[in-house]
């Protein structure tokens, strides 16, 4: 199949109905991550806990969930790799939705801590599984694309998450949103185990379309130890990326909900509109990132020049955040807040694809599992200081001013890594 050819079959197939799988798992992973943002405040408020340290109390859950989440992405994604995607992703949607439900019923910080790790454990196995689906299921022209594709439902979930949560709130409490939301989940279980199998295997997958997935050159079958995965440039270079660019992500995830509310003097029921606003934008930039580079690659231009053409342009975008906490009103913050989001999917939508570029097959979910640990755990520190910061100061200044620093950094590092974006010949032992 041509180049020229690729473009006109590109949304035929039955791979993009495994992208609305994937979509719709991730949009679910952030429902339930999201519920607690919201609802902080009210929380804090039902639960008596002391003004003066609600702040450091909602920083060790964030803590909590982010230590187990950086554990569940290093072993869910090791587990991908050796269980397969079918039966591995249904463990994890599985066990997240009961832990998020099991939210509901805490009624002290450790119940709390319990809930969210085990929450935060099952979660991490999301993101490489998709990320392995979509490294089985599509050529390297289209995965950035696929790949922004189902990133999106990490906007999407935020999306639907406020008005949901609040109107269950409002309803009937803080308790049931945690546990409406959460058992959710539980209703993709069945079309995944319907409709996933591996490419070849499959009986809806024709001759041509099997042709296109497997147009890339085959992969050696295989299977590394983590030890072994480290030698290599590509590992690194993901690893530092995921590593700066992640902690900004969980801030605005974690940390939006009360800089509104805090900044512009919004309660919890206004704060919706804002939220939803800014993961709309999001979304937008999370398939543009992946078109951007797919199109790139596409006309013509290499791999390397593609992706970091997106790494570079959704760095650029990063910058007018800074202004936020000056902006006048909440409308002009959320601007800003919004295109940095956008950016952020950009630049993960082609950070995960990266990994499928220069690693085999076997490897992928396993690299981005040890990509995703080093984030989380940076994460969690960064989420320490967050909350310290707030106690000392109650201003959000320096997290906005680092967040450019950080992508631009991730940039270099990945071009000093990675000058050319050539898989890597792994050999086992």
């Amino acid at each position: 199949m041509s180049m020229a050819q690729a473009p006109r079959k590109s949304w035929h197939g039955f791979r993009w109905w495994i992208v609305v799988l994937l979509f719709f798992a991730t949009t679910f992973n952030y429902i339930d991550r999201q519920v607690i943002g919201i609802l902080k405040n009210t929380i804090s408020s039902d639960l008596q806990w002391p003004k003066e340290h609600a702040e450091e109390y909602y920083s060790y859950i964030a803590a909590v969930f982010q230590s187990c989440y950086a554990l569940g992405y290093l072993f869910g994604g090791r587990m991908m790799d050796v269980i397969g995607l079918r039966l591995g992703y249904t463990i994890c949607i599985a066990f997240w939705s009961l832990f998020a439900a099991a939210t509901g019923f805490a009624q002290s910080l450790s119940g709390f801590f319990v809930a969210r790790g085990g929450l935060g454990l099952s979660e991490g196995g999301n993101f490489p599984a998709a990320v392995k689906a979509v490294g089985e299921w599509f050529p390297r022209s289209e995965r950035a694309l696929a790949t922004g594709i189902f990133n999106a439902g990490s906007n999407m979930g935020p999306v639907l998450g406020p008005p949901l949560v609040i109107w269950l709130n409002e309803a009937y409490g803080w308790q049931m949103a945690f546990i409406a939301t959460g058992l959710i989940g539980l209703l993709w279980v069945p079309f995944w185990l319907v409709m996933y199998r591996k490419p070849a295997e499959h009986p809806r997958v024709s001759a041509a379309e099997l042709e296109l997935i497997q147009s890339d050159p085959p992969d050696p079958v295989a299977r590394m130890p983590w030890g072994t995965l480290l030698r290599y440039r590509a590992t690194w270079a993901f690893i530092a990326g995921m590593g700066l660019s992640s902690p900004f992500w969980w801030f605005y995830l974690f940390w939006a909900p009360d800089f509104f509310q805090k900044t512009f003097q919004m309660d919890v029921k206004n704060v919706g509109v804002p939220l939803i606003t800014i993961y709309l934008i999001a979304d937008v930039g999370s398939v543009a990132g992946g078109w951007l580079s797919s199109h790139l690659i596409r006309s013509g231009r290499s791999v390397a020049f593609g992706r970091k053409t997106a790494f570079l342009t959704c760095a650029c975008c990063i910058v007018p955040v800074v202004s936020a906490p000056y902006m006048p009103n909440a409308w002009a913050a959320i601007g800003v807040i919004g295109l940095a989001m956008a950016a952020h999917q950009g630049n993960s939508a082609n950070l995960y694809t990266m990994v499928s570029d220069t690693m085999p097959r076997y490897a992928v979910s396993s690299v981005v599992g040890m990509g995703g640990f080093a984030g989380s755990a940076l994460e969690i520190v960064f989420s320490l200081w967050v909350g310290k910061v707030l106690q000392q100061t109650h201003s959000y200044q320096v997290m906005f001013l680092a967040a450019p620093v950080a992508y631009f950094t991730a940039l270099g590092i990945i071009h000093l890594l990675l000058p050319k974006f050539e898989q890597a010949e792994v050999k086992a032992g």
